[in-house]
């Protein structure tokens, strides 16, 4: 019995840890991704804001030793769902049960002028680069602008502008800088009022300026300008853009996808085709594209192959529920877990930044590190 997974991010290192845990060698497990390492997503923030260098934040995924699962650093060329192959530059692979967890691609050239007037910061080498950018600033008016949607982590754009807050006041810069945030939605964070409340009155103790309802449409490098879908502009200094996510050109040649993503049972995660599954950012499940949801997708589907590799079971349902951690600045961090059912709207619960919950951020990482790569790491 093979299971074959393409992606080795939170889903994809969720799931072949869980089917490791229950069958060890008894099944053979593959795991593809085209990069050498792991990034956490909020690890990117800390290298942004130049408190990690990026080999502090990267994991190798040649540390992985988990019983029954062969990590293969390759490209994937070809994906044939319907006979469950794929074709990579490591050569092919056949599986009984596949999972495509490839997340979203980003694509900043696909922003007139992003490329050549601002900054993308939603990959490691991104990240890295505006780092040493930030590092040169000494003063203006900086945007954090998105650019199409949906993006990865609804909250990443929020955070970075709170965390742009203190960056710039302990170099001593704030006074002669300004901060806009430029979301094309009508508040930080739409599944949670309680956080998009929180959010809005830290932008306004800081000074950050707020422009709800706007998407970033282009850049002009020469005037320093951009323009939002509706033709207004707004000068800037420096641009940090969240780019066009898409699918991987595999994915989207592959017959899975419809309007751009991959549709697949809210309850199940199971594709149109059977056996075939698809978790994460890649899909149109319904939940925001961040690792939380991927992670319990991940755990979801595992079960459910077991299911059916132990008695031709079903297994459990996919409950839509993800807990995100929201950086506040000053060393604190607030607590927001969501549920979204398919048909009605979400629900959850919101808890207060604090030092604490800093320490429960700090630990969800060390614990996950812990469990796919079996070693300690603290990422602060």
């Amino acid at each position: 019995m093979r299971v074959v997974v393409l992606g080795a991010g939170f889903g994809g290192l969720e799931l072949t840890t869980t089917l490791s845990d229950e069958f060890g060698d008894d099944v053979d497990i593959v795991l593809i991704d085209r990069s050498e390492s792991f990034v956490f997503g909020f690890s990117k923030l800390a290298v942004l804001f130049g408190h990690r260098l990026l080999e502090q934040v990267r994991h190798p995924y040649a540390d992985l030793v988990k019983p029954g699962v062969r990590f293969v650093h390759a490209d994937i060329t070809d994906l044939d769902p319907i006979a469950k192959r794929v074709e990579t530059s490591a050569g092919p692979f056949e599986a009984d049960f596949l999972v495509v967890a490839l997340g979203a691609d980003v694509h900043p050239e696909a922003t007139p002028g992003l490329v050549e007037g601002g900054h993308e910061f939603y990959t490691p080498e991104g990240a890295f680069a505006a780092r040493d950018v930030l590092a040169d600033f000494t003063g203006g008016h900086v945007m954090v602008g998105v650019t199409s949607t949906p993006f990865k982590c609804p909250p990443a754009p929020s955070e970075t502008a709170l965390l742009l807050h203190d960056y710039l006041s302990e170099r001593g810069i704030r006074d002669r800088s300004a901060i806009s945030l430029v979301m094309p939605a009508p508040v930080p964070i739409p599944p949670s009022p309680a956080a998009s409340q929180a959010i809005l009155a830290a932008f306004e103790a800081r000074g950050i300026d707020w422009h709800p309802n706007h998407l970033v449409r282009s850049l002009d490098p020469e005037r320093n300008v951009a323009t939002f879908a509706d033709d207004t502009e707004l000068g800037y200094d420096l641009f940090l853009g969240v780019p066009v996510h898409r699918v991987p050109p595999v994915v989207a040649v592959s017959g899975l996808t419809v309007d751009g993503w991959i549709p697949v049972d809210p309850h199940t995660l199971e594709t149109g085709v059977p056996g075939v599954f698809a978790i994460g950012d890649v899909t149109s499940v319904g939940t925001p594209k961040a690792g939380v949801f991927a992670e319990r997708q991940g755990a979801i589907v595992a079960e459910r192959i077991a299911a059916r590799i132990r008695a031709g079971a079903d297994g459990p349902e996919y409950d839509g529920v993800g807990t995100c951690y929201l950086e506040f600045g000053n060393h604190e961090v607030a607590k927001v877990t969501v549920t979204f059912r398919p048909g009605e709207p979400p629900t959850g619960t919101y808890e207060d930044p604090s030092m604490a919950l800093a320490a429960d951020k700090a630990e969800f990482a060390t614990s996950r590190i812990r469990r796919w790569f079996g070693r300690e790491w603290q990422p602060n």
